[in-house]
């Protein structure tokens, strides 16, 4: 395919997979639940940071963290009580586990308190068009009180080489608004235009075997190259395309 027929197939698959059905089998089934903005993108934070391995898997564990809230996660994270998280015991997902649960609930209550919300804390700076370096000062922002050294593992760096992909997932649930519903669109201060693909497996395959990606590392080199071909398939929506690199890996192994 040439770049024009390359991008009229990407531009069918986007159009394919982002659709309400998608919802059903993806962790954004879990903000979905809820309508008041702070509640969206708190369930969509913590779903999002344990959003690797199986997805029925995630789905499920994910599902577990809201019943732990009471399912009011917004209320949960300004109220609760120490005996509150104590309930959280027990809980755990791959290396994620309880006492990484706790210190997120303290986490985005300092957010909250002291940075006017997620939406602020992980906003770039005027004249920005990449979310690097408001990934980096976000994670300074998240531990700046008391906590275990392990727990900085769940919080990634693009600064440090990484690809970020759960917190990139995360920012095209809450920035890009969706024809479809699917992403949610509500964090108005952010441009989607400035967005990354959630490089992961799939997407990365995906992207390669389309030579869309020279880069064989899935780091954030690899997001800066990709970048670079998809703003300029779509200047201002750039990030649609992960629907089409995700759905060919998952749903057709391509």
């Amino acid at each position: 395919m040439n770049i024009k027929e390359l991008q009229e197939f990407l531009d069918e698959k986007a159009f394919k997979y982002e659709n309400p059905d998608f919802i059903n089998s993806d962790p954004i089934q879990i903000p979905h639940k809820y309508t008041d903005k702070e509640d969206i993108e708190i369930a969509a934070f913590l779903a999002a940071t344990i959003a690797w391995g199986n997805r029925t898997m995630i789905i499920k564990n994910a599902s577990k963290m809201m019943e732990l809230m009471g399912n009011s996660p917004f209320d949960f994270v300004m109220n609760h009580s120490e005996s509150d998280l104590n309930n959280f015991d027990g809980f755990v997902h791959r290396t994620f586990n309880a006492e990484d649960f706790k210190f997120f609930i303290i986490a985005l209550q300092n957010i909250y308190l002291n940075h006017d919300g997620l939406e602020n804390a992980l906003k770039p700076k005027p004249n920005i068009d990449n979310y690097q370096l408001a990934i980096h000062q976000f994670k300074q922002y998240f531990f700046e009180i008391s906590h275990l050294p392990r727990t900085q593992k769940h919080v990634s760096d693009p600064t440090k080489g990484s690809a970020a992909k759960r917190i990139n997932m995360f920012l095209r649930w809450m920035v890009r608004e969706s024809r479809t519903g699917v992403d949610f669109g509500i964090w108005k201060s952010h441009n989607k235009a400035h967005l990354h693909c959630p490089l992961d497996v799939h997407t990365g395959n995906v992207a390669r075997k389309l030579m869309l990606l020279k880069r064989k590392q899935n780091d954030w080199k690899a997001i800066q190259e990709l970048d670079v071909v998809l703003r300029n398939f779509d200047s201002n929506d750039p990030i649609k395309y992960d629907f089409a690199l995700f759905g060919l890996g998952v749903f057709e192994k391509f």
